[in-house]
């Protein structure tokens, strides 16, 4: 047995224990592999243990990777997306997690009309208003709901977020509480289901998935450091 494997069994018992304990199955979970600088054969290893949901950082990553494995696999972009990459990527990806203006969500929607396409998306949130970090506030996103609601090329199936990195996960807690009680808020005054929370890395999706999540991004925890 691999380490790719071996740490993904193990992940998958640490996933099914949170779900558990927040009284949901381990199904209801999706565990993303974030493989953004990891070689094809990295990621070959992880589909043979049984993965194939895949988290990329990087356009350029999935444009080199996506022909290079098996079409079964599932392709979720995780990082910014620039205007002039957003035609390459589209037909690319089941969903794209970091929408995080107004204005690329406009651009996305005006492509995948052109490109006959109905892309699923993430509104990203900037929980701690942190500088160094993109996505919309809370205000920003309530006062522009009503916009992206409008952009009828996008199926918003929910939020995602980055909080600042603390190894003290209960500092960590407050802002996947606080991205689930926007969810539910967003879902009232928007009038749709936003199914999808897309919170938790390597070092806290326990306490994400506590909160709520839907989707964790693991990278680290399975491949190891970058490289």
């Amino acid at each position: 047995m691999s380490e790719i494997q071996i740490n993904l069994e193990a992940i998958r018992e640490r996933i099914s224990a949170a779900a558990k304990r927040s009284g949901r199955a381990a199904a209801d979970v999706e565990l993303l592999a974030v493989s953004k600088t990891k070689p094809v054969e990295i990621l070959q290893e992880a589909v043979e243990a049984g993965q194939l949901a895949f988290g990329e950082n990087r356009v350029q990553e999935i444009l080199l990777k996506h022909p290079q494995l098996p079409s079964k696999l599932r392709w979720h972009l995780i990082g910014p997306l620039q205007s002039n990459k957003v035609r390459k990527v589209l037909p690319l990806v089941e969903m794209i997690h970091a929408v995080d203006s107004l204005a690329i969500a406009k651009d996305i929607n005006r492509i995948a009309g052109e490109l006959g396409l109905h892309p699923k998306v993430l509104i990203e949130i900037n929980v701690a208003a942190e500088s160094s970090k993109h996505g919309f506030s809370p205000d920003q996103i309530r006062e522009d709901l009503e916009a992206l609601y409008e952009l009828d090329r996008l199926y918003i199936q929910g939020v995602m977020c980055i909080p600042p990195f603390d190894l003290a996960l209960e500092k960590v807690r407050p802002y996947f509480v606080n991205l689930r009680e926007l969810r539910d808020d967003l879902e009232k005054r928007g009038g749709a289901p936003l199914p999808q929370l897309s919170m938790g890395m390597s070092h806290d999706f326990e306490v994400a998935i506590e909160e709520g999540a839907t989707i964790v991004r693991v990278g680290s925890a399975i491949f190891g450091g970058r490289g």
